[in-house]
């Protein structure tokens, strides 16, 4: 079972769609109780980074999420929230990967980066398997999130940023895969392989 975390700030319906179309079951709900009974979550975003966290705040899920021990996918703006804080609103994120999110110089581009685009470095993960650079994602965003060690694929648009990041059971990609096709479902079907196949690690 699929958790799919409503905090009142996510894009619910696309990514419900997504799962129908894979056969997957799923509840969508904000009770910490019921996510705990979940295999693994998809945490959904659009909007500002602010008032997020401060949806996520009411609803008591900031440190339980911080805390998760099972596979967790942040898509889009809930990427970027894994991420320690962010010039938009000046707001704290989550912080399970280190760095800040910058907004893109509209000086030197369009902003907010919308449509298709590809990755320019990527490495090995089972979230990416089958998913090479030629492949096309569909991308919303006007705050791009830094590279570092934990950057799985990177994408260029005004400035190189993380596009696909992983640390431990956290996940994160910055575009749509619920809205990218056929190619953005076998990323969301790598994550579910990755919920199947999850061994907590036990000290």
């Amino acid at each position: 079972m699929i958790g799919i975390i409503d905090y009142e700030a996510g894009n619910i319906a696309s990514v419900r769609n997504a799962l129908s179309r894979l056969s997957v079951d799923f509840t969508v709900t904000n009770d910490i109780k019921k996510l705990e009974q979940c295999d693994g979550y998809i945490f959904p975003g659009v909007g500002h980074a602010y008032s997020a966290m401060r949806s996520l705040e009411e609803h008591h899920l900031i440190e339980w999420m911080k805390n998760v021990q099972k596979p967790l996918l942040g898509i889009c703006l809930d990427m970027q929230l894994l991420f320690e804080e962010s010039e938009e609103g000046s707001s704290k994120g989550i912080g399970v990967i280190p760095g800040k999110l910058k907004k893109f110089d509209s000086d030197l581009g369009k902003v907010p980066h919308m449509g298709w685009n590809t990755f320019t470095d990527i490495k090995e993960h089972n979230l990416l398997r089958g998913i090479g650079k030629e492949d096309y994602f569909y991308y919303v965003h006007s705050y791009y999130a830094p590279v570092n060690e934990f950057t799985l694929a990177t994408c260029d648009y005004i400035n190189r940023f993380a596009s696909v990041v992983a640390r431990d059971n956290f996940l994160g990609a910055q575009f749509h895969p619920e809205k990218s096709g056929e190619i953005g479902e076998r990323l969301l079907s790598n994550f579910l392989t990755i919920v199947t196949d999850w061994s907590p690690v036990t000290v």
